[in-house]
């Protein structure tokens, strides 16, 4: 269903940056992400334009495999259709076991379509109803098993889809997350659950927003999520509330500092695109791989090491940084303590005392100095 009021210039423009391709939806994880390094204004644009940034990558050059594994995906909805089984029989017991919920039942809205229509519009608007409707009865007993929730992102609407929203347990409203990584002994992998509880915080930042839409008080959602998880190595589920205050924090403070990106597309050349479909009638790409360089270079980029582990166009940008000697390819510590310098080959120019260090540079080369004269010291007593 096309919008029904006039699109914003940047908003077109994304579009138009697009170009023919579907577009691709943001995600809990695209937000982490983009939260964890929000002074990157080309995978800002990107996602919010919705470019396929794995199709990208493949046309500007090698890659190497991103994203969770065939294997890993099967196991996640194989686990989470035995959950859902059944009425949510299996989430019911873990809502029992862990919120101590004296019911044995409760009703399944199934908002993974609705009216056989599966856009985000109407799962979103019939999101917002249910909500309305649970919020005014403090007995009802409603899971909503993929609702479609909201939330403004550098300035576009993102749709997002926990995998589940609790029925109202006293006072709050629990988000759901079901993962397939084991729970041994009652322990999980930190890691993969620090990630899990990142996305759980968008996923209620996005509930409090709706509810505010609809004039529900937002605290009606907990503060905790609830982390269903296989025991293990089994199939029998395991379940417990993690505490989400601080990630909340962190999220809600780096959201806040992404800029509006639509704004920085409406600075692009208007000839400027990343449409990555291909001719039916020759089979070729209908852009070629110079124009889209030529466009990805136009987005300035903040490389740092973890960006390996969460953007599909990392090591395009990390052969950049290498390239040009920027700094942030050693990390956000070394990036940090040499602000003004576009290189380390600058850095090696200040500290050796080479290079007439500016305004600017004048504190950057002082520290570098120091650190040079601090390391000869230090090799000169190693070596007596």
């Amino acid at each position: 269903m096309p919008p029904t009021s006039p699109q914003a210039p940047g908003s077109i423009r994304l579009d138009r940056l697009r170009g023919s391709m579907e577009r691709q939806d943001y995600s809990a994880r695209k937000i982490t992400a983009l939260t964890v390094n929000p002074g990157c204004e080309r995978r800002a644009v990107l996602d919010a334009a919705g470019i396929d940034k794995s199709g990208l990558a493949a046309r500007l050059g090698p890659t190497a495999p991103f994203g969770q594994s065939p294997f890993a995906i099967t196991r996640q909805r194989a686990f989470e259709e035995q959950l859902k089984a059944n009425g949510y029989a299996e989430l019911i017991t873990l809502l029992r076991a862990e919120l101590e919920v004296p019911v044995a039942e409760a009703a399944v809205a199934d908002l993974n379509t609705v009216g056989e229509n599966a856009g985000w519009r109407p799962r979103a608007g019939e999101t917002r109803r249910l909500l309305g409707a649970i919020a005014a009865d403090h007995d009802a007993r409603v899971i909503l098993d993929h609702p479609v929730l909201t939330l403004n992102v550098a300035g576009t609407n993102a749709y997002l889809v926990p995998d589940a929203v609790s029925h109202r347990i006293g006072d709050h409203l629990y988000i759901v997350v079901i993962k397939s990584f084991a729970a041994v002994d009652g322990q999980a992998d930190a890691g993969k659950v620090a990630e899990a509880a990142k996305q759980a915080a968008v996923y209620v930042l996005a509930l409090r927003s709706v509810l505010s839409g609809i004039g529900v008080d937002p605290t009606l959602v907990a503060e905790k999520f609830l982390l269903v998880l296989p025991k293990d190595f089994a199939n029998r589920p395991y379940g417990r509330l993690v505490d989400l205050r601080q990630q909340l924090d962190a999220v809600r403070h780096q959201l806040a500092r992404l800029g509006r990106v639509e704004e920085r597309a409406a600075t692009l050349p208007p000839e400027a695109t990343l449409d990555l479909s291909t001719d039916p009638r020759t089979g070729h790409p209908t852009v070629g791989t110079d124009e889209l360089v030529h466009t990805v270079e136009a987005l300035p980029h903040l490389y740092g090491p973890r960006c390996l582990d969460m953007c599909e166009l990392s090591r395009y940008c990390r052969d950049a940084a290498l390239r040009d000697g920027d700094p942030a390819h050693l990390g956000s510590v070394v990036r940090d303590s040499l602000p003004g310098l576009a290189s380390t080959a600058a850095a090696y120019a200040l500290a050796r005392g080479e290079l007439n260090p500016s305004a600017a540079q004048e504190e950057v080369a002082a520290l570098l100095g120091d650190a040079v004269r601090l390391r000869t010291l230090r090799l000169a007593g190693g070596a007596a």
